[in-house]
């Protein structure tokens, strides 16, 4: 679980139950990012559209209600640090796309939008199979791209809601980079529709919220075990070390080198970001293939060297891209079609 990764206060933590934590939004390091969110509903024309946000065990909006759930780690800093050491803890850049993707999905349950003919003719019926495991075409021109893993495709629901999100943000210049792009006809609709709608109060300004932080009863270590994917076995079959002295050479006394290893620590974060955006295989398999490359190159003592460095850090990226799409997504498909996120 590297729990040791993460600083002793944070560590401390563990044997806690959640609910004992103490955590409130509205004391929240995130409490400032929802207020931006709200700034940016109000600059958008939505003047009475205020979902309400609440601690949750995860990213979420309840089916038919117009709330959005954030996960708990979000409301302290020592969790959130357990959190990053895990698996890569939220920056305030993809809070906020996902506070923007889930405030679609209350806007579309403030407003019972689901219900009109137009949505349907436009993003699919809401009774469309919500699975996990979706199909998906890469860079299909029908629909946004926002959240990794081409999520638009999951499900009308989720279409809507990424649809939203790309409208709301201020720096997604939506009109031009949707230009000639069938999504642009998904992307005006929200447009004219959330104008249409915004002097008007939501057809459900209240609604029931999923599990709370109060009533999260398991401590913090039993809630990471649980939810906990051992993705090591897709990856055990994996013959790197050829590979991996292709790219990197032992270390020697010719040349000024560095740690191969440490190199890829310190682009890790940013390598598996877009490899799983680009690729859509989930994030969790992919952290856990980077995490071995990098080991395996420390166990190897493969070296970078430093007037080859760049060009060794691209090569390690596009050959990880590789086995994300070759081995690791072409094994689901070809097998048994495991979730892609």
């Amino acid at each position: 679980m590297q729990f040791e990764h993460a600083p002793p206060e944070a560590r401390q933590l563990l044997p806690i139950p959640i609910r004992d934590l103490g955590l409130s939004l509205e004391r929240s390091p995130v409490a400032e990012l929802v207020r931006h969110l709200y700034a940016e509903l109000e600059q958008n024309g939505l003047r009475h559209f205020r979902p309400m946000c609440y601690l949750s065990d995860e990213w979420g909006s309840p089916t038919g209600e117009p709330v959005i759930g954030i996960p708990f780690y979000l409301g302290d800093t020592r969790v959130a640090n357990l959190e990053d050491a895990i698996n890569d803890v939220e920056d305030e850049r993809e809070i906020m796309m996902y506070l923007r993707h889930e405030a679609g999905h209350a806007f579309n349950h403030a407003y019972e939008l689901y219900r009109t003919q137009e949505w349907r003719q436009l993003f699919g019926s809401t009774r469309k199979p919500y699975r996990d495991d979706y199909p998906f075409v890469p860079f299909s021109h029908d629909f946004v791209r926002y959240i990794p893993g081409w999520y638009a495709q999951k499900h009308p629901d989720e279409d809507f809601a990424e649809t939203f999100a790309v409208w709301l943000d201020p720096t997604s210049l939506w009109e031009s980079r949707y230009a000639g792009w069938g999504a642009l006809r998904k992307l005006q609709y929200v447009d004219r529709i959330a104008h249409a709608l915004g002097d008007m109060p939501p057809v459900k300004s209240v609604g029931q919220t999923d599990v709370t932080v109060a009533e999260m009863e398991q401590t913090v270590e039993e809630f990471y075990r649980q939810i906990h994917v051992d993705e090591s076995p897709m990856i055990a079959d994996l013959a790197l070390d050829s590979d991996l002295t292709d790219i990197f050479p032992a270390a020697g006394e010719d040349e000024e080198t560095r740690s191969a290893a440490l190199l890829l620590r310190e682009h890790r974060r940013t390598v598996i970001d877009k490899v799983n955006y680009w690729t859509g295989v989930r994030r969790t398999l992919v952290r856990t293939l980077v995490m071995t490359i990098e080991k395996r190159l420390a166990e190897l003592e493969l070296v970078a060297v430093r007037t080859r460095s760049r060009n060794q850090m691209v090569e390690l990226t596009v050959y990880i891209t590789t086995l994300a799409m070759t081995f690791l997504l072409g094994k689901k498909r070809l097998k048994h079609r495991r979730p892609t996120r």
